[in-house]
């Protein structure tokens, strides 16, 4: 997707990796779902490679989680870390889309897990101002695509970032496979 595209158009849905470029230790080598982006409003979404090691249960105290207290939890960004929200993933095979539903209430998202969606965890989020994304984008903080198909939700987190750029094409494999610090290079 060109920079004039996601300018003008909404890039929810899309994914953000970040670019080799991308210091900031809240995003480095991330992965980042937007569920919602409107260039007028701004855009938020989750980071889906950062692993917290913890499940719903470790963290919640109730005994009526079911399925719901065996949901991994991630770090979702660096905004409103001291809440805890819920996210359904659901990949549309027609249409080729990853579908993201956010703001989960416990209810809810063990409705979701009963319908066999992905559902998620999330400690934060990521967020972005009017016109801030933009801006990051055109500075080539962020490398912008379409999910690549289930690969999103079945692929090792620990793995996303580098699997789906190494998809892209050879120059984004070459970026894929950098060393994190050059200067070792």
């Amino acid at each position: 997707m060109n920079l004039d595209d996601s300018q003008s158009k909404s890039l929810s849905g899309s994914l953000l990796l970040a670019a080799p470029s991308l210091r900031d230790p809240n995003f480095f080598h991330t992965v980042l779902l937007l569920a919602a982006h409107d260039c007028a409003e701004g855009a938020f979404g989750y980071i889906l490679n950062r692993p917290l090691d913890k499940k719903v249960a470790d963290l919640v105290d109730d005994e009526k989680l079911g399925t719901l207290g065996d949901v991994p939890v991630f770090i979702g960004g660096p905004v409103g870390t001291n809440k805890l929200s819920f996210a359904a993933l659901d990949w549309n095979t027609r249409k080729r889309t990853l579908r993201v539903q956010s703001h989960l209430s416990t209810a809810q998202a063990k409705k979701e897990i009963e319908k066999g969606r992905l559902v998620r965890g999330f400690i934060g989020y990521s967020g972005w101002s009017e016109g801030q994304l933009e801006n990051e984008l055109e500075q080539k903080s962020w490398i912008t695509c379409a999910p690549p198909s289930k690969t999103v939700m079945n692929q090792s987190p620990e793995e996303l970032w580098k699997a789906i750029l190494g998809h892209m094409g050879p120059y984004y494999k070459l970026m894929a496979n950098m060393p994190a610090d050059l200067s070792l290079n």
